[in-house]
């Protein structure tokens, strides 16, 4: 079980950082930013995760915000993933938690 969080947490964790550096280019790049090719490549590594958000979100959120949503949902997930594993350690008693 140990080994499925763990593989979760890093699927969340490369999300995460996918979006964070997107929002650091958009922020970075300016208007060009669509042609940039590492903005490119991180809409790209997040994009399974910000279109399943794109179906979920009401119609009223606009395009540019999905991608802010995803971060803070996967935020949460990362955070109960951590949780979980850190629970699982605990009632172990630390058995393969190193």
């Amino acid at each position: 079980m140990l080994i499925v969080l763990k593989a979760i947490q890093l699927v969340l964790y490369i999300a995460l950082l996918a979006l964070a550096g997107q929002g650091l280019l958009y922020a970075l790049a300016g208007p060009k930013r669509d042609t940039n090719f590492f903005y490119r490549l991180l809409q790209v590594v997040s994009k399974p995760f910000t279109a399943p958000m794109r179906w979920l979100t009401p119609a009223k959120v606009a395009d540019h915000h999905v991608p802010i949503v995803t971060f803070f949902l996967l935020l949460v997930a990362y955070a109960v993933v951590t949780f979980e594993i850190v629970n699982l350690c605990v009632q172990s008693h630390m058995e393969g938690c190193q």
